[in-house]
Parts: structure tokens; sequence; C-alpha cells
């Protein structure tokens, strides 16, 4: 039996799947947390990836090895190769006016078609900009960049010569500085962040490989892009529910949408994943239970005892700021707080529907760019509660799928990994039966969609 290994580095933390090459049989899985933050020493990355091998049973009977990560982080170097200051997360939203700047420096419409998105705070080229009007000295330090997935590949084959750094198309596209449709870098947007031209990993195309001893490493993937190979997405649309909300669908067209709304992504196949990301999902739930003092299931079980619209109870989500709409310095709301709606039902309602429709709008996004949404394959934490399922059916308009339970970032690595044993993605069954909730509520959905939409602009013209 020929074994392989997927990994996950996450935000909260760091997974570890082992599973048989031709069948995708799971063996064996490790997991280790990180420390909580938007800007993180890269050390704790790779002391949670050695705990998570290890309770994963080692690597030594494993033949090939993937690692997908967090997008957007910058992982900045000096010329022996360390560290330069503790990597900034993309939920870390102090460089939203420089992002702001570079924007309004080449046009929208420039950024769009150069490298298929409009950045925003998230995305590495605008840590950059911060770092360079910040932090100069450090900025002068920076020999080379690099992502979260490029610099644990690197540390995991032992390297110290930045030569060796590698990264992939996906985790690429959402730099800043990298063309997902000619698959090079625009160093010239790099330079007008940083202010200089830096080292930046050799960028591998999607059958390539590297060898690691006996072993080979694929060539890794952004978070999203893995999770596409995880979960079978196929023609299926994906809204994904961890702490950040994303929905994204493969297309063989790459996107180029100078409303910043859509990412133009690629994807780990060769193709594209256009892509919109809020920066609040699961951890709006998680206030709601902090709020009213109880669990996630009794959160549920109250959420389906409160009417479709919460009795016009909304809830905006910006908790953390928010990436879709472009607000990082926002906060989070209700509206239309009456004596009839002021009680714990509504409220676990409206925040699952505030979150969902934020995700809804995502959806429309993506088909306003031209691309095709026929089900919604719902994946995450968030996914597993019995409310969620439900009300997503009414909010969305569509029927729902949700695959059973799984570590889909790196189960898509794993399948990334077999594939670059033999040349090919293997087909992988998974793990259990789909779950489906039909859309029989429109008229729920119209008036859920019609209240948020008006919460929403309410909060636009507030900010």
């Amino acid at each position: 039996m020929t074994l392989v290994a997927g990994i996950d580095s996450s935000t909260q933390s760091c997974k570890v799947v082992i599973r048989d090459a031709t069948t995708g049989r799971l063996l064996r899985r490790g997991s280790a947390p990180h420390p909580d933050g938007t800007e993180i020493d890269p050390i704790y990355w790779e002391s949670a990836l050695h705990q998570a091998i290890s309770a994963a049973g080692g690597l030594d009977d494993v033949s090939a090895v993937s690692i997908a990560a967090q997008q957007h982080g910058a992982v900045c170097l000096d010329a022996k190769g360390d560290v330069v200051r503790p990597a900034l997360l993309w939920n870390d939203t102090r460089s939203a006016i420089e992002a702001e700047r570079l924007v309004a420096e080449f046009g929208p419409e420039a950024w769009a078609e150069a490298c298929g998105s409009v950045p925003v705070a998230s995305f590495t080229v605008t840590k950059l900009r911060w770092i360079a009007e910040h932090e100069p000295d450090a900025a002068r330090s920076i020999a080379a960049v690099c992502l979260p997935h490029d610099w644990l590949m690197w540390k995991l084959r032992g390297s110290r010569d930045l030569d060796e750094l590698v990264t992939d198309r996906s985790d690429a596209s959402g730099t800043g500085y990298f063309d997902p449709a000619q698959n090079e870098y625009r160093r010239d947007l790099l330079v007008a962040a940083l202010g200089r031209d830096v080292h930046l990993p050799r960028v591998l195309a999607p059958d390539d490989r590297v060898e690691w001893g006996t072993r080979i490493m694929g060539p890794g993937a952004g978070d999203n892009a893995a999770a596409a190979l995880g979960v079978n997405a196929d023609d299926d649309t994906v809204v994904s529910l961890g702490t950040s909300g994303t929905a994204f669908v493969r297309s063989s067209i790459p996107a180029h949408d100078p409303s910043g709304v859509v990412a133009g992504f690629a994807d780990a196949t060769g193709q594209f994943l256009p892509l919109v990301c809020t920066l609040n999902a699961a951890r709006v739930l998680d206030a709601a239970c902090s709020m009213l003092g109880i669990e996630h299931a009794d959160l549920a079980t109250l959420a389906l005892q409160a009417p479709a619209g919460a009795g016009g109870l909304v809830v905006v989500p910006y908790l953390a700021g928010e990436r879709t709409p472009n607000l990082p310095d926002s906060t989070g709301g209700m509206l239309g707080l009456t004596l009839d709606n002021a009680n714990p039902a509504h409220l676990a309602r409206a925040a699952i529907e505030g979150m969902l429709c934020g995700l809804a709008d995502a959806v429309d996004a993506l088909e306003g760019t031209g691309a095709t949404i026929n089900r919604i394959r719902l994946i995450g934490g968030a996914a597993a509660s019995p409310a969620v399922r439900a009300i997503a059916a009414e909010v969305f308009g569509r029927t729902v799928v949700v695959p059973p339970p799984g570590e889909y970032v790196a189960d898509g690595a794993a399948r990334q990994a077999a594939g670059a044993l033999d040349g090919r993605l293997p087909h992988w069954p998974l793990d259990g039966p789909l779950a489906v909730s039909e859309c029989e509520v429109t008229n729920a959905r119209s008036h859920v969609r019609r209240r948020y939409g008006e919460a929403r602009e309410h909060w636009l013209r507030r900010v």
C-alpha cells in the first residue's frame, strides 16, 4: 500500500491526514493548535507542523506529501533565510489604507487586468507596502517574500537556500503581484509596494513535484484551492464556513472584476477559481453563543424555533471589520429590534441568516462575472449545524449539499500528493454520503435577502 500525506496549516491549527494513495481511505490523522492573532512568528507553524505529523504517526512510511495553507500571509526573509518580522496574516487589516493607496495609484481596472484582483488589506502586496512605510528598517532587510505554504515546504525539506523556495499558481494568485492568466509575476507591482525587487518563490505547475530525500512533494496550494480538490467540487459552487467565509467555483476563464468583489484566483488544476471572501463566518455563531450563554447545539435548536426572517431582526455580521464589502474598520450590529423579536430564538436565527446572507451576496457576485451556479456545496465547521443547513437552502434559493465532516483542505493536499506520484489526480470517493437540503421556501428567501440588503445599505451609509 502506498501512502500519501496532506497537510493543512490554517489560521487556527495544523492538520495532517495520511491516506491510501489508490483508494483515498483515511488511515491516520493528527493536529496541533496555532496561537491566536493576526500576526505570528512562523516558527509556531513549524512547531505545530511537527507536532501534527507526530500525532499522525509520522511520515516514515509516506511516499508523497503536499502542503496547503492559509493564503496571503507575508513571510519576509533576509539574505540568510531568517524571518525578518512576524508574518502578517490575511486577517490583519492594518494595511487597509495602503490597499486604498495602491489601488488609487494604478486604478482598479488596471489591477484587475494585471492580476485578476483588486487588492484589499488581506493581500500580500498591501502588507509589503505597510512594512515599507511603517517599518523601513525591516523592509530594507527583506531579501525574499514567500507565503505560509511556501515557507513550510522549504522548512520541512530542511533548506536554507532562497533559490529553493517554491509555490504554486493558486497561492501565488493571492499575493497581488502574480498574473494567473499569464502565469508570471508582476514585479512592477511588487516594486510599487515594497520599493524594490526581491526574490520570489519559483511557481510550480499543477503536475510539478520536488524531491525530498526518498519522498516527493506536490506543489501545494492555497487553502481554498486545496478544499476544491478535497471536496470533489466538480460543477458545484463551494461555500466554506470557517473562520472566514468563502464562495468559489472552478472556471476555465480567468476573472477580472474591477469592483474588487470577486478575486480572480487560480485553482490547483491549471484552471481558475474566482472567489469571494468574507472575514466573518463561523465566528458570528461563536459570538451569538457567547451573547446567549449557550452551546452551538442549543443555538441551532433556538434558531429553528424562530420564523424565517427572524421577525424582522437582522444581524449585520461585520464583527471583525469586513472584506466583502470592503469595510475593514466596520463593526457589526443588529437592526430591526422590537419587543416581539427581542428573544434568544430570534437572535439565534438572525445570526445564522446574517452570516449566510453575506455569502449569498458572494454567490450572486460570482454569477455576475459569468460563472454558472448550480448546487451549493457547503463545507466548514459551521456546516455541521442542522439549522445552518436548513436555513442555507432558504437563503441561497438553491439545493444545498453537505459532504460528511472532514478536513477537506488537508484531504485536497493529500489527493494532490497522490497525483504527484503518477502524474494524474486520482478520483477518491468522499468518506460518507452527501446530506441534501432542497430549496422549497422561495418567499422566505426573498424576504430574508431583502431585509438583509436594506441593513447592509444602512451600514454602508453609516461608515
